[in-house]
């Protein structure tokens, strides 16, 4: 497998849902395609199985190992870093902005005023648009791994906040009021013309209903509601940043990409969790750790030293013998994709 799959994804749209398609086994086992938007962007063979299963892998939509004419083919809904972009820095704004960062959210606040952006850096954001609010919403492109949260401080600015957010993809919309001002901003929205489908998604009032009554619980309803939805959206783990710079940069050896593709029982990580094995078993990502770990580098050595290195699946059960020694008994067993690069 050369790099030339990764530079697609990199290169991908992330306002489009992707899937990206991996043969697990037999003649053609390490095959890859990429899909955007249920049409498919890459092959890494023009002339292989998923060019000759093309409309089937076009229409494929859940997460997980499945069959295609017989043969098992990993898909995973890739997920790309998660951003928060808060319009408004307000009181509310600041635990929003804290409890974000938390979670490891990017976080991003437009805010035209000097004092409130000057509290936004204070309280950790990662960039702050001292601009008016379309201005600001400007440089965001938005995707679907976006979280707009609309906390201003008047109707005006939660109109133009959200005619300028119905133009862009996103994760997911909300906006803070009581329920008087959020029946006049639906009403105004249908005015400007903002599509039905975006009125409709638009969270408001803004977060889940647990009678928050402070900024901090506040806070804490929205990023409850935002991560609940963000959950209802099954993409995997994807390609972290980390590992995918590893892997367009490092030209100068064979790697080993080892991504978890199905598990059972209580298994630390999830399919789609992925690692890079080097030469000499030094490690970029991490698929659990301990024998899990250490099971999956001693196969990912034997990949990088064959005369004939085809992908294939690795079975590593965690309530062995050898995981009890380690500590390691949860009970469960993963089967991982090994792949050299």
């Amino acid at each position: 497998m050369d790099r030339r799959f990764y530079e697609a994804v990199r290169d991908s749209d992330p306002g489009k849902e992707q899937f990206s398609l991996s043969v697990l086994s037999g003649p053609f086992a390490g095959e890859k395609a990429l899909v955007s938007g249920g049409v498919v962007s890459f092959l890494t063979a023009e002339d292989g199985f998923f060019s000759n299963h093309r409309d089937s892998v076009e229409t494929i939509s859940e997460n997980g190992v499945q069959e295609i004419d017989g043969t098992p083919v990993f898909a995973e809904r890739l997920g790309y870093d998660k951003k928060l972009v808060i319009c408004g820095a307000g009181h509310v704004a600041m635990p929003v902005i804290e409890l974000g960062k938390m979670l490891g959210f990017s976080v991003t606040v437009i805010e035209e005023r000097p004092y409130f952006a000057n509290n936004a850096r204070n309280a950790g954001a990662d960039t702050v648009y001292e601009e008016d609010f379309s201005t600001g919403l400007s440089h965001i492109r938005g995707d679907l791994d976006t979280y707009f949260v609309v906390v201003t401080r008047g109707h005006q600015y939660d109109k133009e906040c959200l005619i300028e957010i119905a133009r862009k993809p996103y994760g997911y919309i909300g906006m803070m009021g009581s329920s008087r001002r959020v029946a006049i901003i639906r009403e105004k929205l249908k005015e400007a013309g903002v599509p039905e489908t975006v009125i409709s998604d638009l969270h408001a009032p803004i977060g889940l209903s647990i009678g928050a009554e402070t900024p901090e619980e506040i806070a804490v309803a929205i990023l409850s509601e935002i991560i609940s939805v963000k959950n209802a959206v099954k993409r995997s783990f994807g390609y972290p940043e980390e590992l995918l710079s590893e892997l367009l940069t490092n030209r100068s050896s064979d790697l080993v990409v080892a991504t978890i593709v199905a598990k059972r029982g209580s298994a630390p990580r999830n399919a789609g969790t992925k690692m890079l094995v080097h030469p000499g078993g030094s490690l970029t990502g991490t698929i659990g750790g301990g024998c899990l770990e250490a099971g999956v580098v001693r196969y990912a050595e034997e990949l990088l030293e064959s005369e004939d290195p085809k992908a294939y699946v690795c079975h590593v059960d965690l309530a062995d013998d050898a995981a009890a020694v380690d500590g390691m008994v949860c009970g469960g067993n993963v089967d991982v994709f090994l792949e050299r690069v």
